[in-house]
């Protein structure tokens, strides 16, 4: 009996002949620990200490997420013109205006803004903007961080100077970090670079300076272009934007849909559409959308559009006593 007890007392839960030869079982009890349990509770001690230094630290995949995020949401406020043209300096938002997709059945209507859309896994494990960045077109016409540029200089240009048509200007965007400037590229495609959809010429964000960052702006209408060569841009105006280095033009693929970090939004690339008449398409149509003098966080896009003069709806013409006279007709002003 004594070296019965010594076992159960040794080894808990281990099985045992007894005198009579019998087995028995001593089962467990709840507060023991099997294996290596003094490794196991000094490496949950450390986990736990490394959770705290981290999240201390704010570097904890969440917290770094999350920053990410509320820098590329921050809302911003675009420049206001005072004159009607677009200036170096000026703060913009870049829009495909809204029109009828006819080569597809589905595609993402309304306005469509140029925004930057970093890797969705990469934008999961880090606060940081990756390089080179992505680029889409989202339906959002809030100024905030991913989709306000900022119109910078190209050969020596000053601060406040208008841009003309015809001259050369970048497009950065801060994506909401007062640190940090993208600036808005292309390069030729090749096999191993490409976009992602339509396999036509990439437009990216990055950090180098270089001829490749250089965009023009050109007039929609391809019989006064060369008219227009040298005229002040004008804001909240359709234009085209074409790339300096491969002459082709900045398009919203609005059928091509990407699935981003922010949701369904379609791509953006760089290439000329031309129609039977050899006129650019629709999509290659963009505005430089500034604030609203109004509203502080509001756009000229929310600015009711006046009625053109020859679709002014025909008012009668009343007499004193609020009855029209016989024989009176409608009347338009006069142009």
């Amino acid at each position: 009996m004594a070296t019965e007890r010594l076992t159960q007392a040794l080894c808990p839960g281990s099985l045992f002949v007894g005198e009579q030869g019998t087995m028995a079982q001593n089962l467990y009890g709840p507060g023991v620990r099997m294996g290596n349990w003094n490794e196991d509770v000094y490496l949950e001690e450390e986990l736990m200490k490394d959770f705290l230094a981290k999240r201390d630290k704010g570097q904890l995949l969440i917290q770094r997420n999350r920053r990410l995020k509320e820098n590329l949401l921050r809302p911003m406020q675009l420049s206001i013109s005072e004159d009607g043209y677009i200036r170096y300096g000026d703060k913009v938002m870049l829009v495909n205006p809204d029109h009828p997709e006819t080569e597809a059945d589905l595609f993402l209507g309304g306005d469509l803004s140029l925004c930057m859309t970093p890797d969705e896994i990469k934008a999961h494990l880090s606060d940081e903007l990756e390089v080179p960045c992505g680029l889409s077109a989202a339906q959002t016409k809030i100024p905030v961080g991913r989709n306000t540029f900022t119109i910078l200089c190209a050969a020596g240009e000053v601060i406040g100077q208008v841009l003309r048509y015809g001259q050369n200007f970048r497009l950065g965007i801060a994506g909401g970090f007062a640190d940090r400037m993208l600036y808005l590229s292309s390069d030729h495609r090749t096999l191993m670079k490409s976009s992602k959809r339509s396999w036509l010429q990439e437009v990216y964000l990055t950090d180098e300076d270089s001829y490749l960052n250089c965009w023009q702006a050109a007039f929609p209408d391809p019989q006064l272009r060369l008219e227009y060569e040298g005229f002040p841009v004008l804001a909240n105006a359709k234009i085209l934007i074409n790339h300096c280095h491969t002459n082709r033009g900045l398009v919203a693929h609005r059928h091509l849909f990407l699935s981003t970090y922010f949701g369904k939004e379609a791509e953006v690339a760089a290439h000329t559409y031309l129609d039977s008449h050899r006129v650019e398409k629709p999509k290659n149509h963009w505005m430089l959308v500034t604030g609203n003098p109004r509203k502080d966080s509001s756009t000229m896009l929310d600015l009711p559009k006046p009625p053109a003069e020859d679709t002014r709806v025909l008012e009668p013409v009343a007499e004193p006593g609020g009855r029209n006279a016989p024989g009176a007709h409608a009347c338009t002003r006069p142009m």
